[in-house]
């Protein structure tokens, strides 16, 4: 008898069917299916042509390209510097917050009830 080959080590696939493609998203494939076509509008990568798979890495860049604050590496990106031509940018949020809290009244105590 022929015996069945041992798995040496696990090879994590690339390019996977669209069901898993699918589930990467979090989506069922009927859904995913639907979607596909305003997907791929988006840049979502399309299936290839030969094999009719996804590529996991394609897809994962397309996902966190649609958010331009996190790079390609998963990371937030590098805090940008305040523009010049913003009223307050170099005040901290506590000091924007404590500004817009004196604003409310004269006095700097919020009114409650009726006067």
């Amino acid at each position: 008898m022929i015996e069945a080959a041992q798995i040496r080590y696990r090879v994590d696939p690339g390019d996977v069917p669209p069901e898993k493609a699918a589930r990467r998203l979090h989506l069922s494939p009927e859904r995913f299916n639907e979607l596909l076509p305003r997907l791929i509008a988006r840049g979502f990568p399309p299936a290839d042509p030969d094999t009719g798979m996804y590529d996991l890495e394609a897809i994962d860049a397309w996902r966190r390209g649609r958010h331009r604050s996190i790079s390609l590496t998963g990371h937030a990106g590098t805090p940008q510097a305040p523009s010049a031509g913003v009223a307050g940018a170099s005040e901290s949020a506590a000091e924007r917050f404590l500004a817009a809290k004196r604003g409310q009244t004269e006095d700097g105590r919020r009114r409650r009830g009726a006067a």
